[in-house]
């Protein structure tokens, strides 16, 4: 298994992952990342109208070898609000 770190990117600013997650494969890389976004997305973007959190995926190495992304943007349209 290697170790990955997984980095928050959101309205805050960035989150350094210095603790690592050993993970068995790239399948399991990318559900971790689906899950720390929707995780995020549920806790966050209840207060906002638009926002954006990413996630950066660094190798023991310190490389990024992955990322994903969530934006979000709603608005009230005609006399729904």
């Amino acid at each position: 298994m290697a170790r990955y770190y997984f980095d928050i990117h959101n309205g805050s600013g960035p989150v350094t992952d210095s603790e690592g997650l050993e993970v068995e494969s790239g399948a399991r890389v990318e559900s971790e990342v689906a899950r720390i976004l929707t995780d995020i997305a549920r806790d966050e973007f209840v207060a906002v109208a638009d926002g954006e959190v990413a996630v950066e995926v660094r190798n023991e190495a310190g490389t990024v070898v992955f990322c994903g992304s969530l934006t979000f943007h709603a608005k009230w349209t005609g006399m729904g609000q």
